[in-house]
């Protein structure tokens, strides 16, 4: 299939590779970007995947505390920012979460069919038909998640004014402002960092097996282009790749990662929740995060893309 620019542009703004790299994978794979993604990624030209950067539409998310137990986060996308500055689509945004802190609905669908709070003769879907048609520009309520603690808290945490929302649950049996300060922080560290698990014990044997092949593939290319005589044997390659998946496990699981405001750049978050629960005579474990980045994943409506390649690449042809 014919490759476009703005294809170039999607995969280079979600991978961060080079344009002509990006134009080679498109053309190697006809054209599929996920598997363009797996090209450069085997080729050793991007480090992991980053899907969460093809960042498209616009909008807010939002938060709603009902108590230290129950937190509910909530996505809601505008076609441009200067909705996303608008008073009323702020206002909107922040009754849709107070909506899913209240709502019992496990998916959207039933979601958007309940009573809508604020007004019992409407739903969901037709407050959001209202506020279409006040704003005059397509709106989207994308999503939700409602975390409710069973032995523990919910602590949340809004960054940049709402680009960017995570909750995150402990397991504690004390709760005191150190606690919530320490599992804030660590709110703050899922915003910072986005990692994908808790802990390696949620990694899936599919997901290692995935990333083993990726290294896998990224080492033996490596390994073709050294002089024939320093070359490694499969075996030795494979042994290598142990050191490497080790490191980017840690990379994504949180309490692996090393905490933002470690005082001595070495101290992981594990080590700094243990530091906080002695300090409080506490067992305190992080149970789960969830972390909505408005827009994340969504392939944004793409104008004067072929202009702008042009300008940086000349002609792509």
């Amino acid at each position: 299939m014919a490759i476009t620019a703005a294809m170039v542009k999607e995969l280079r703004e979600s991978t961060g590779a080079g344009m002509m790299e990006c134009k080679k994978a498109l053309t190697e794979t006809n054209g599929d970007m996920d598997a363009a993604v797996e090209y450069l990624r085997k080729n050793g030209i991007m480090k992991a995947e980053k899907k969460a950067s093809r960042i498209a539409a616009e909008g807010l998310t939002r938060i709603a505390v009902k108590d230290d137990k129950t937190a509910a986060v909530v996505e809601v996308n505008s076609e441009t920012d200067f909705v996303a500055q608008n008073e009323k689509f702020q206002a909107f945004v922040e009754a849709v979460a107070k909506q899913a802190v209240e709502s019992d609905s496990k998916d959207m669908d039933a979601f958007m069919a309940e009573k809508w709070n604020e007004d019992a003769s409407k739903t969901v879907n037709d407050a959001l038909v209202e506020i279409t048609a006040v704003i005059s520009e397509k709106l989207s309520i994308r999503r939700f998640e409602k975390v409710v603690a069973e032995n523990g808290i919910v602590v949340p945490y809004v960054h940049g004014g709402g680009r960017i929302s995570v909750l995150v649950e402990a397991d504690t049996d004390v709760v005191n402002d150190d606690i919530k300060d320490a599992v804030k922080n660590v709110a703050m560290q899922v915003a910072a960092l986005s990692p994908k698990f808790v802990s390696s014990e949620e990694i899936s044997e599919e997901y290692r097996n995935h990333e083993k092949e990726i290294l896998l593939a990224q080492a033996m290319k490596e390994n073709e282009e050294l002089p024939e005589g320093k070359r490694k044997p499969q075996e030795i390659i494979e042994k290598m790749l142990i050191g490497r998946r080790n490191k980017e496990f840690k990379e994504i699981c949180l309490n692996d990662q090393v905490y933002v405001k470690a005082e001595d750049g070495k101290q992981s978050v594990s080590q700094y929740i243990a530091q906080v629960a002695k300090a409080n005579n506490a067992n305190l474990k992080i149970k789960r995060f969830v972390r909505f980045e408005t827009g994340e994943g969504i392939e944004k409506k793409n104008e004067n893309f072929a202009e702008e390649v042009a300008k940086q690449a000349g002609q792509l042809g």
